[in-house]
C-alpha cells in the first residue's frame, strides 16, 4: 500500500471521527425525557462509521435543547 492511500483512509477516517463527536456532543446538550433514551442515542452514536448519520436521520430532532422554548426566554 502506498502512501497515498494510507493518506486517504487518514483523511476519511478523520472525517467520520469529526460527525462522531459532533453527534455526540449534540446529544449531551439535549434533553431527551430520560436518561436511558440520551444513552441509547449516544450509543447508537458511537456505531462505526453509520452511527452518526442514524442519529442525524432519526434522533436529531427529538431532543429538545434545555431552555429554548419561548416561556424560559422571556423569564431572562
Amino acid at each position: 500500500m502506498d502512501i497515498a492511500t494510507v493518506m486517504v483512509w487518514i483523511k476519511i477516517s478523520v472525517v467520520f471521527y469529526l460527525l462522531t463527536m459532533l453527534a455526540i456532543i449534540d446529544i449531551v446538550r439535549k434533553d431527551f425525557g430520560t436518561i436511558g433514551k440520551k444513552a441509547l442515542w449516544g450509543i447508537i452514536a458511537m456505531i462505526p462509521f453509520f452511527g452518526w448519520l442514524i442519529y442525524l436521520i432519526f434522533g436529531f430532532r427529538k431532543g429538545k435543547k434545555p431552555g429554548g422554548d419561548a416561556e424560559s426566554a422571556n423569564n431572562v
